[in-house]
């Protein structure tokens, strides 16, 4: 599930590539007194994600952005709808926008047979733990978990990103319906790189990582029913981690039917 949110610039300004730490408070803000605010300050994730104002870009006062904000529980959706009606400014970083429109939206990878493609719209954070360097055989001098790069090969990426989705489907769904890991195949059956690059991102208001991201497109044909959940749990929460800051947002960029024919739904 997620939030379309149409927007426009209140005034003329540069496009700010360091909007997550700034976007991430204005959704803690309309979350503060919901049973969501818990969650704040625990080291889990918190189930919400986000797009950056697209298209990216230079503005002038006026011009339109859309931003995207998803999550799997309807309602934590529902109440940051109600505080982003209730008072429409929305400053993130130096980007001062209005809030012109709200449209709630449920992305679907489709029936068992249904194909597509899921594109990470945001960058995409892959870690591989330090005593799981040796596995695949990854020289860490260190006692820090290594950013997933290129040449480390598919596996590591692939067994983390389930990994992880395995946390998010214990948090939010079920306990009797299977995780990603208890099913057989792969979640995707495709995985095309379009680039890594790092990105310095404020974490805290005193601490500044640079983190090493990849940007993505996976090719997926939806198995079954379990399957079908996993891949929507993944358009919901993003792939990989520190979802909350932004990181690792998807979008269904195209959908066939199990017959092969293209279906209308996509991204949303």
């Amino acid at each position: 599930m997620r939030l379309l949110v149409r927007l426009h610039a209140r005034a003329d300004t540069a496009y700010d590539n360091a909007y997550h730490p700034k976007l991430r408070g204005r959704i803690w803000q309309a979350l503060q007194g919901t049973e969501y605010e818990q969650y704040h300050d625990e080291n889990r994730p918190p189930g919400f994600n986000y797009s950056n104002p697209f298209p990216p870009g230079d503005m002038q006062e006026g011009d339109e952005r859309t931003l995207l904000i998803s999550a799997p529980q309807e309602q934590l959706l529902a109440d940051v709808a109600e505080d982003l009606t209730a008072d429409r400014e929305l400053n993130i970083g130096q980007m001062p926008f209005h809030i012109d429109e709200l449209t709630s939206l449920s992305p679907d990878v489709g029936e068992p047979g249904s194909s597509g493609t899921i594109e990470t719209g945001t960058g995409l954070l892959v870690r591989i733990p330090p005593w799981r360097c040796d596995d695949y055989g990854i020289e860490n001098p260190g006692e820090e978990a290594v950013y997933w790069q290129p040449e480390h090969t598919i596996e590591p990426l692939r067994e983390q990103l389930e990994a992880n989705l395995d946390q998010k489907h214990d948090l939010f769904s079920p306990d009797y319906l299977p995780g990603p890991s208890d099913t057989e195949g792969d979640l995707f059956e495709g995985y095309e790189l379009l680039k890594t690059f790092a990105v310095p991102l404020q974490v805290t208001a005193d601490q500044e990582l640079t983190f090493v991201l990849s940007k993505w497109q996976f090719d997926y044909t939806v198995r079954d029913d379990d399957h079908r959940r996993h891949l929507n749990l993944a358009l919901d929460c993003g792939l990989g981690e520190r979802n909350a800051l932004g990181l690792g947002f998807c979008n269904l960029v195209e959908k066939r039917n199990p017959y092969g024919k293209p279906a209308a739904e996509v991204h949303g």
